[in-house]
């Protein structure tokens, strides 16, 4: 495989990877509807945003002080238990309507906590990249759709827009994202998406992340990956942190998306990275936008099987993927970047077309 098609095959699995949070999420908005899953009595009110960002904000320190005073097993155990438990949901809708024609109510029930039991067990036991990414993908399908459904169009609006400004001053002043992101990778849980460079990678095997980051972002030091390889630089990824919680909920996710740098050209520094980190709420956060226009719009609708969409939701959607594409341009340049204000940024843009398209005025758009 040569480089370029090695760097096209990483983008290209990165948009599959966004694409299964989006369609995912999609496919989960009515049967959450259905089942009565809003964590909010009124998802028209916008102080649901606020809340949101403020426990965000608490659960931010509680995981900062969590690695400064080595509890990093603490936070393994508790993110692996909401995995289980977003799962959970997932699977408790999804699997009756596949198995329902087949076995009893009971016996489906079963097989879905058994489902969200072994996505647990294998975070727990076997966290390679592609249990790491399937999970991530049935969590952030789950949790978009949870806020989807929870905040109304102006909510989530209000919540996209707040996290992208504090995803960039997190990430180009603060630099607290970037030490998160260093606690967070080592613990090998979903809050990220891995896409791995080389067929030879192996996330169990990839050494630890410490100076990854360090510095904000500058040259990480050479660790072993396993095998025969020595110096093969895990450090040089993209990494991506932050969880935070919803009352209600407990969806966990991770909101910005950071690069070590790389001092030498920029397609070697794409090459020289054993795999790419994108932040799970890098996908979940403009999802949520999606999921919200097609819980509480009512026009443009686009009648495809399994899923809810209508034009605003897949201009939200679209918006996204080019914000995502955008940033894995800027991001295979080898520097650090915040990825919100590009995807929130493009969901929304996409949104708003896709709003117009459909007939609707800026005003209903925006939910006024």
């Amino acid at each position: 495989m040569n480089d370029r098609t090695r760097i096209l095959a990483a983008v290209g699995a990165t948009v599959l990877l966004f694409l299964g949070v989006q369609l995912g999420a999609l496919a989960l908005v009515d049967p959450f509807t259905e089942s009565g899953r809003q964590a909010v009595e009124n998802p028209e009110d916008p102080t649901n945003s606020i809340l949101y960002v403020g426990v965000m904000l608490v659960a931010t320190g509680l995981m900062l002080a969590a690695f400064k005073y080595d509890l990093d097993r603490l936070i393994r155990l508790l993110l692996i238990g909401v995995s289980v438990m977003i799962s959970w949901y997932v699977f408790a809708e999804l699997v009756p309507s596949i198995v329902g024609p087949f076995v009893s109510e009971g016996v489906a029930s079963g097989l879905a906590i058994a489902a969200s039991l072994a996505v647990g067990g294998a975070l727990l036991w076997y966290p390679e990249w592609y249990v790491i990414d399937g999970a991530g993908v049935v969590m952030g399908a789950g949790a978009a759709a949870l806020f989807g459904i929870s905040f109304g169009l102006l909510p989530a609006l209000l919540l996209l827009s707040v996290l992208a400004i504090y995803d960039a001053i997190s990430v180009y002043g603060t630099e607290h994202m970037l030490d998160l992101a260093e606690g967070v990778m080592d613990l090998k849980i979903p809050v990220v998406l891995v896409v791995p460079m080389t067929l030879s990678y192996s996330y169990r095997a990839a050494g630890s992340t410490d100076d990854v980051l360090e510095d904000g972002g500058t040259e990480a030091e050479s660790s072993e990956t396993g095998g025969d390889t020595p110096g093969a630089t895990s450090g040089n990824t993209t990494a991506g942190d932050t969880a935070g919680e919803m009352t209600g909920s407990d969806a966990a996710e991770t909101d910005d998306t950071a690069t070590a740098e790389d001092d030498g050209p920029a397609e070697n520094g794409a090459l020289d990275r054993d795999a790419l980190f994108i932040g799970l709420g890098d996908a979940v956060i403009p999802t949520v936008l999606v999921a919200s226009a097609a819980a509480f719009l009512d026009v443009g609708t686009i009648d495809v099987p399994l899923i809810a969409l209508n034009l605003p939701a897949l201009g939200a959607a679209l918006g996204t993927i080019a914000g995502l594409l955008a940033l894995m341009y800027m991001v295979l340049e080898g520097r650090a970047h915040a990825g919100l204000p590009l995807l929130n940024g493009g969901a929304i843009g996409g949104y708003l077309l896709g709003a117009l398209a459909s007939g609707l005025s800026i005003a209903a758009a925006i939910g006024l």
